[in-house]
């Protein structure tokens, strides 16, 4: 059987090369005869990958003197809460673009007041707001810089007033940032970094210390610094693999070739989806983002039919979210151009 053009939204699609790479690591884990799914988190062949992963992350971002990075478990999710127990003392401010926004609301509410300066929630998250203002008093801004469910983009990041804080799960590496403008950026590796089980939290330390609250230690940036990541045993296989997929990412031209990359599958089917009377997109142009295309059938009865046109070519992962409806294509960092290309021949050629 040939490989599927996975488009999947996430657990995405790896790099075969970093595929193998994780599983000779399986098999045989730097030279010690044993598996990497079996040694110790704190032997030095494997205190090496973790540094040498927070190396490359370092060198592939450009992140400044003066940050750590952690590897830490429990997904973006568990950093929505994290990030209110370590910053949220008065207020803070909220930009909120789609399910994954909206839910790190709910968390910080939870310890505090939160300021929502801006929402696309009136039109089902099919823009990014515009316009905005940061209060100067909030103790941190946080937004998310893609929306996976609902295929809209920040295009840019504000100057903001306030330590910037954003969770770039579903677009980290695909674009270059300049990580000074955050104070934290926070990513679940699964889209574009490695498979799922570790969030990379990228995080500048003189932002830390700043409540009055007690944090339970698992939930304290600082002691997860102090202990070098390794507070509690990391995930070590998914630290593993994502370290092959970034060598990856660097052997091919770093996050300027990935930039590029994905810039050319995204024009490639959003030409399609404008140019084909069957189709339409589902978010405002200016939005629309390079790693989720989102679109529809202008005809809903044709649905099983394109469902079976699709699937027959190898294509698989591009079913919407429930609260959409219709396609998402997810255009990862690995997912080839020919991938878009076999998706693209088929909406081209799809006879009603």
């Amino acid at each position: 059987m040939s490989k599927l053009h996975n488009f999947s939204a996430g657990p995405s699609i790896l790099p075969q090369e970093a595929l193998e790479a994780s599983i000779e690591g399986i098999r045989n884990f730097a030279g010690t005869g044993l598996s990497v799914l079996e040694v110790s988190h704190r032997g030095k062949e494997f205190v090496a990958v973790v540094e040498e992963t927070q190396a490359t992350i370092k060198e592939l971002l450009g992140v400044p003197e003066g940050y750590e990075i952690l590897f830490l478990g429990g997904g973006a999710s568990l950093q929505f809460l994290m990030v209110a127990y370590n910053f949220l003392e008065s207020k803070g401010a909220y930009l909120k673009t789609g399910v994954w926004a909206a839910n790190a609301v709910k968390e910080a509410k939870l310890l505090g007041a939160v300021d929502v300066v801006g929402s696309s929630e009136d039109k089902n998250y099919t823009y990014i707001p515009k316009g905005y203002s940061i209060p100067a008093d909030s103790d941190y801004f946080h937004c998310t810089s893609n929306n996976t469910i609902y295929g809209t983009q920040m295009q840019s990041f504000p100057d903001s007033p306030v330590t910037m804080i954003c969770d770039m799960s579903s677009d980290i590496l695909s674009r270059k940032i300049d990580v000074s403008k955050f104070g934290m950026i926070y990513a679940g590796a699964q889209k574009n970094m490695g498979p799922a089980g570790v969030t990379v939290v990228i995080i500048r330390k003189d932002i830390l210390g700043k409540v009055s609250r007690q944090i339970p230690s698992m939930l304290n940036y600082q002691v997860h610094i102090d202990k070098e990541t390794m507070f509690n045993t990391p995930p070590v296989f998914p630290i593993f693999a994502m370290l092959q997929n970034l060598k990856w990412v660097k052997k091919v031209g770093g996050v300027e070739e990935m930039q590029r990359r994905a810039k050319a599958r995204a024009e490639m089917l959003y030409t399609e989806i404008d140019s084909n009377p069957l189709f339409k997109g589902t978010v405002e142009v200016e939005d629309r983002s390079q790693m989720n295309v989102c679109f529809l059938l202008n005809d809903t009865s044709l649905e099983e039919k394109f469902n079976n046109a699709w699937k027959a070519a190898g294509i698989s992962g591009i079913k919407g979210h429930r609260s959409v409806g219709g396609y998402r294509a997810s255009l990862y960092n690995a997912l080839p151009l020919e991938s878009v290309e076999a998706l693209v021949n088929v909406m081209r050629t799809f006879n009603v």
